[in-house]
Formats: C-alpha cells, sequence, structure tokens
C-alpha cells in the first residue's frame, strides 16, 4: 500500500476519528484505484502528480464496465475526492484533479421499515424462557426502542445503561458520544436479560450482550438473530438490524416527531440524511388523509351531482 494511503487512513483514524468499518471501506476503494493506475501507467509507485481528471473519468469507465452499482461508483469517487483534497492541503499534489468530477445522480431509495403491526408480531416470538430468547428480545426492543447502529448495539457497555433515567449513552461514527432514551417494554425485557446474564458472560466481558458461550457478541450473530426473527415476522427484502433502525425513526416521524430531534437520536450529522425519512412520512399522513377525510375522494362530489 501507498505510504500516502496509509498516512491518510492513519490521518482519518487518529483525527477525524472515523469509524474502523469506514476506514476499511476507504483502504479497499484507495487500493482498488492504486491497482488502476499500474494497469493504466503500467508501472508501480505512480506519483500522485501524475493523476489528471482524465484519469479519473477512465477510472469511473472501467467501474461502469465491471457493472459496479452506481451507489458503488459515488461512494468510490467520494473516497477518491477526500484523499485528494487531502493531498492537496499537505502539498503532496497541486491541484485536485476530483475537485470538478460530478458525483453520478443515484434514484432515491426509501428505507425499508416495518409497520406497528408486524413489529408487534416481531416481539412476540422469541421464546422467554431460555437465556437466547430473553437476550434475543432485548436485541429487538432496543434496536426497535432506540434505533441505535449494529456496531453501537455490539459495542454498548453495561455500564452504559441507565435504568435510573432509561438512557443509553452510544458511542457512535467518529467516537461521537450521544444520550437516546429508551421505553418501559425495552427496559422490563433488559432487567430480566441482566438478572441471568451472570451466569453465562465471562468475568472479563463488559459488553451488554454476550453469547451462551460467555463471549462478547460479534456482528454476524446478531445479524443472524435478526434475519431469523424478521424472516418470520415480515416479507421485506431486506432483513437486517438497519430495518428497525429505519422502523424507530420512521415511527417517531409518523407520530409526529420533529425532524431535528430524530437527527439527533439517530445520531447522524446532517438533517440531509434524516429526511430521506420524511418521504415514508408524507406517505403515511397522505394515507390516513385519504382513509380519513370525507373529501379525500371524488366520491362526495359523485353523490352530489346525482
Amino acid at each position: 500500500m501507498d505510504k500516502h494511503i496509509r498516512d491518510f487512513l492513519r490521518y482519518l483514524f487518529l483525527e477525524r476519528r472515523y469509524a474502523r468499518n469506514t476506514i476499511r471501506s476507504y483502504g479497499t476503494d484507495l487500493l482498488q484505484f492504486e491497482e488502476f493506475l499500474e494497469q493504466h501507467f503500467t508501472a508501480t509507485n505512480i506519483p500522485w502528480s501524475l493523476v489528471d481528471k482524465r484519469v479519473i473519468r477512465f477510472f469511473l469507465i472501467r467501474l461502469q464496465e465491471q457493472k459496479i452499482s452506481k451507489r458503488s461508483i459515488a461512494r468510490k469517487l467520494a473516497t477518491l475526492k477526500s484523499f485528494f483534497r487531502y493531498l492537496l492541503k499537505n502539498g503532496i499534489i497541486e491541484s485536485n484533479p476530483v475537485a470538478t468530477v460530478k458525483m453520478p445522480k443515484l434514484e432515491k431509495k426509501l428505507p425499508e421499515h416495518l409497520g406497528p403491526a408486524e413489529i408487534e408480531a416481531l416481539l412476540r416470538l422469541p421464546k422467554l424462557n431460555t437465556f437466547e430468547g430473553l437476550r434475543d428480545l432485548a436485541i429487538l426492543e432496543l434496536f426497535y426502542g432506540t434505533g441505535i447502529r449494529l456496531s453501537e448495539l455490539i459495542n454498548l457497555k453495561v455500564s452504559q445503561v441507565d435504568f435510573q433515567e432509561n438512557l443509553i449513552r452510544v458511542i457512535g461514527k467518529g467516537n461521537k458520544e450521544r444520550i437516546v432514551p429508551f421505553g418501559g417494554s425495552a427496559k422490563l425485557i433488559l432487567e430480566k436479560y441482566l438478572s441471568i446474564r451472570p451466569q453465562f458472560a465471562e468475568n472479563s466481558v463488559d459488553n451488554l450482550f454476550v453469547l451462551k458461550s460467555g463471549k462478547k457478541m460479534y456482528p454476524m450473530a446478531v445479524q443472524r438473530i435478526v434475519k431469523k426473527y424478521l424472516t418470520q415476522a415480515s416479507n421485506l427484502k431486506q432483513k437486517s438490524p438497519h430495518v428497525l433502525r429505519h422502523t424507530y425513526a420512521t415511527h417517531l416521524l409518523n407520530q409526529g416527531a420533529d425532524i431535528r430531534v430524530v437527527k439527533d437520536l439517530l445520531g447522524h450529522e446532517n438533517l440531509a440524511t434524516t429526511q430521506i425519512y420524511t418521504h415514508l412520512s408524507i406517505e403515511h399522513l397522505k394515507k390516513v388523509y385519504n382513509q380519513a377525510h370525507p373529501r379525500a375522494t371524488n366520491k362526495s362530489s359523485k353523490n352530489r351531482r346525482r
């Protein structure tokens, strides 16, 4: 890996405090670009000053030829924009070849979410007479009741749960801390789970959620748990923990929550990221209006004409 790429990734970790998964994605994208440069110039250790706008366009064309999705191409281009800004700022290049390259237009993909009845069905599925059943329900309740991310749930410590105030202290992207409330249902099941957790958890593990073996939970294990119950409760294509995060945000907005509050609860940096949920909320409002308002359809005008 090129020295400047290594320095850039270190900068993202130490100064920008990006999450490890994000840094891993940046590294993968930049390694792919580095390999492309070696093929394009038929040489290794290409000076970054040789990369111009034309080379960037050739790279984007190559990605299209490989049938890479627009969304993935946009992410890779965003990585390059960030990297070349860093090179320019540090005097490694004199001009930024990516500065005027436009991002590809993406279709707005609305996040999938569960309806209230589906959520109720989902939360009735775990069997509460076993350790796994109690833990699984606690996981589902916390995902839906707080909207936290998978990585945030995995790294949540017992000490970060405040049962007195019904709050959790979450360490989110960029190691940013936020406080998120949870409801009575989540509190009840969390207390039941914690009452039997000491029988299974290893003494050295302070993570809230553990495997039956006593070790801390890992992402794939949680993904499997959520997928298992979502498959039984819903016909949604997506069956990941993020569905419950989408559901949390959508239900809050449907019940009239302020979008700025939802933004803070979700840990979004920009309001634009949260605004995608307003599309779902507007559709819900239209549906309620059409069902409830006597003049929402043209039935009344037809009756009057008769």
